[in-house]
């Protein structure tokens, strides 16, 4: 299977939930798209540290990494993101890379937006279909 990307917009949850409360306007809530590699392999979000700055975020914590080359590095683990895939979306941590990397779409968050890799057409689609049934 090759490598596959999507298109996702990430937005500091902070900012979204403090729009949400009237705290600052929906046009101060910080966001960028970035073309991500969908790797299942990596259980996270991953980012470098320009959409980190881009983003505002802030650190909770440090974690171990090890990339897919071998390579072990510490990581900074960021407060919340909202990531965004069509109609999709959920909320979840970032690891923060040094330097230069791009950005990566981990297994946990695909798994919570219920998607997954069409091998046959190398893309990311719904599990269960495109259309997310609302359960009332």
């Amino acid at each position: 299977m090759g490598t596959v990307y999507a298109e996702i917009t990430l937005k500091n949850a902070t900012d979204v939930a403090d729009a949400e409360r009237g705290i600052i306007d929906k046009d101060k809530v910080r966001e960028t798209t970035v073309r991500a590699m969908v790797d299942t392999g990596a259980g996270s979000l991953v980012m470098d540290e320009d959409v980190f700055l881009k983003l505002g975020l802030s650190v909770k914590g440090l974690r171990g990494v090890t990339l897919a080359g071998g390579e072990r590095m510490v990581a900074r683990v960021t407060n919340p993101v909202e990531i965004h895939w069509k109609n999709r979306s959920t909320t979840f941590p970032a690891l923060v890379l040094p330097g230069k990397h791009e950005a990566l779409l981990g297994a946990i968050p695909l798994e919570d937006m219920d998607l997954i890799v069409c091998p046959k057409k190398q893309e990311l689609v719904g599990a269960h279909g495109d259309e997310i049934l609302m359960m009332i």
